[in-house]
């Protein structure tokens, strides 16, 4: 993983960071946050709308719903 020393956009990503799980480790490590939904076959929450972030499914499915209505 990388650690925040390792990040040089950190500071900047967690102020557009829009993601509400905030005990998160991954939070402003937007290559590793993206790479370990994407193992999971999940979205990061920054790509939904906040209330849609909000309940946690960051399924593909979840992501093409929100969009299609």
């Amino acid at each position: 993983m990388v650690e925040q020393k390792d990040c040089p956009n950190i500071q900047v990503n967690l102020q557009d960071c829009t993601c509400t799980y905030v005990s998160c480790d991954l939070r402003g490590k937007c290559c590793e946050c993206i790479r370990s939904h994407r193992e999971r076959g999940e979205l990061p929450g920054c790509l939904f709308p906040q209330q849609v972030e909000k309940t946690y499914d960051r399924t593909i499915r979840k992501f093409v719903e929100t969009y299609t209505k």
